[in-house]
């Protein structure tokens, strides 16, 4: 099957390149497609040098918009799985093939990477304090209890990359995505999968912007 790897990134010149070739190298046969969010340094460049194909915001707009790009783009070139990684060598490459294969078996619809499924080294904050709030949060407004509210590693079958409408350009993206796996009765399943902290990502601050994005969207829709 056609499997097309979409991986949004702001200012990852120092990482791009590793996370494509590593993909590449375990899957020469997946198109990796990279958009590049109207980053500063020479994340274009790199993601060039590396073999993938590159899709550039002028300014930068947020993950969900990046995300929506690189879906779009890849549901024109025929992909059959969709899968969305992260540029800054947060995930496993390997752990990929897992994803996929439930996809491709008919298993699920679609399928959502969860770090508490498996003994990741979380800081301590995110794991006790931060992480179980984003969770009762994104319950409120999904109607689906996950262990992993928002995790960027996952995979889509072409049918439901095409139900499913990202129309925030922030982080809010993650809670809507899940709000329409349960609108539109797609067949999900989690999986343990590996995250290394290089930074520590998400704060409070950014969790309350996810929080006024998701009202605004209800009220405003």
């Amino acid at each position: 099957m056609k499997v097309f790897v979409v991986i949004p990134a702001y200012n990852e010149e120092k990482n791009i390149s590793p996370v494509v070739r590593d993909i590449f190298s375990l899957y020469p046969d997946f198109q990796v497609l990279v958009v590049d969010d109207g980053s500063e340094d020479k994340t274009a460049a790199a993601t060039h040098s590396a073999g993938a194909k590159v899709l550039q915001h002028v300014i930068n707009r947020g993950q969900g918009a990046a995300l929506k790009t690189g879906t779009e783009k890849a549901l024109l070139e025929g992909a059959e799985i969709m899968v969305h990684f992260d540029a800054d060598s947060q995930f496993e490459p390997r752990e990929i093939r897992e994803i996929t294969e439930l996809i491709e078996s008919g298993r699920a619809d679609v399928v959502l990477g969860s770090r508490f499924l498996k003994n990741n080294k979380i800081p301590w904050s995110k794991k006790h304090l931060l992480l179980p709030l984003a969770r009762l949060v994104n319950f409120f407004f999904t109607g689906l209890w996950l262990s992993d509210a928002h995790n960027g590693f996952r995979a889509f079958s072409r049918c439901a990359a095409e139900l499913i409408e990202i129309k925030q350009d922030k982080m809010a993206h993650n809670s809507e995505i899940v709000r329409q796996i349960r609108k539109n009765n797609l067949i999900f399943q989690e999986i343990p999968v590996t995250v290394y902290y290089h930074k520590y990502g998400q704060g409070i601050c950014g969790g309350l912007k996810i929080i006024r994005d998701l009202l605004f969207q209800n009220f405003f829709k």
